[in-house]
């Protein structure tokens, strides 16, 4: 089916049994020939003007869901609002993936080794959803719920993401990428508030080593306070490998002690790009 509304293509996905929403494609068509998926019907929303585009007004920037990575990447408004997400938008699988692959359907498809799922939540982003039922907003923190799971209900499209204007903040995404996907063994998105050389506060989040993009609370509070020193960035990583030692990814490429310790690492990594940002 090709909507040509958002209104129809919402009441297309209510009234078609086991029907899912195509953008780009890049998420669904794999899961579908890898038998993940199996849709009763396809519901195209790619070519939906409503869902595409990107603005920054009164301290947030939003972002249309149908936005392909490449126009994440390349936009002045979000490399001067959310560098972070500019940076890991351009770095997501290849030059075709970018330019095919939605930021909306890459969220809905909550693939923990993808890149723009740890920096949106990192960043305090909010999804807005519709659906049969009315619009609603959902915190990053709530949206990813486990391994390819979501909190999106049946029926719901991703319209738009909600980011708080990261300027005047220091911020940086690094990852460790597997050589033949590109795909995050472990990336790390940090967030820091400094004043001066201390950082008042910050924000960690994780994913390729856990099964959902994860926030740290632990290293958070061991950045917090500090000059970010080899103590502080030490004391940090070891709270972030606690903080994500009951949720870990593993596999024959990347075993668990491996993914924990590199997420100490690249935290450390994060930190320093974001200082020299």
């Amino acid at each position: 089916h090709r909507p040509t509304t958002l209104e129809e293509a919402v009441q297309l996905l209510a009234n078609q049994e086991g029907a899912k929403a195509l953008a780009g494609g890049h998420s669904l068509i794999p899961a579908m020939n890898l038998r993940l998926s199996a849709p009763g019907a396809l519901v195209d929303i790619g070519r939906l003007s409503e869902l595409k585009g990107i603005s920054a007004a009164n301290g947030v920037l939003t972002i249309g869901s149908g936005t392909t990575h490449a126009e994440v990447a390349a936009s002045a408004d979000v490399k001067t609002h959310c560098p972070a997400l500019a940076a890991a938008c351009g770095i997501v699988g290849d030059p075709q993936v970018r330019n095919w692959g939605t930021l909306g359907g890459n969220l809905a498809h909550a693939d923990p080794a993808s890149d723009p799922p740890t920096v949106v939540l990192a960043c305090g982003g909010s999804i807005h959803a519709v659906g049969s039922g009315g619009e609603r907003d959902i915190a990053a923190q709530d949206f990813f719920v486990d391994l390819l799971t979501t909190s999106l209900k049946p029926g719901e499209i991703i319209t738009r993401i909600n980011i708080p204007s990261q300027s005047g903040k220091k911020s940086a995404y690094v990852k460790l990428a597997h050589p033949a996907s590109r795909y995050a063994v472990v990336g790390v998105c940090v967030v820091l508030e400094m004043s001066g050389s201390t950082c008042n506060s910050a924000s960690v989040a994780v994913g390729g080593a856990v099964t959902k993009a994860t926030r740290s609370p632990g290293a958070e509070g061991a950045l917090a306070g500090t000059s970010l020193d080899t103590a502080a960035l030490n004391k940090a990583a070891n709270a972030l490998m606690n903080d994500i030692s009951g949720d870990m990814m593993s596999d024959i490429y990347a075993p668990e002690a491996y993914r924990k310790a590199m997420a100490g690492v690249y935290l450390k990594r994060a930190v320093q790009a974001a200082l020299q940002s």
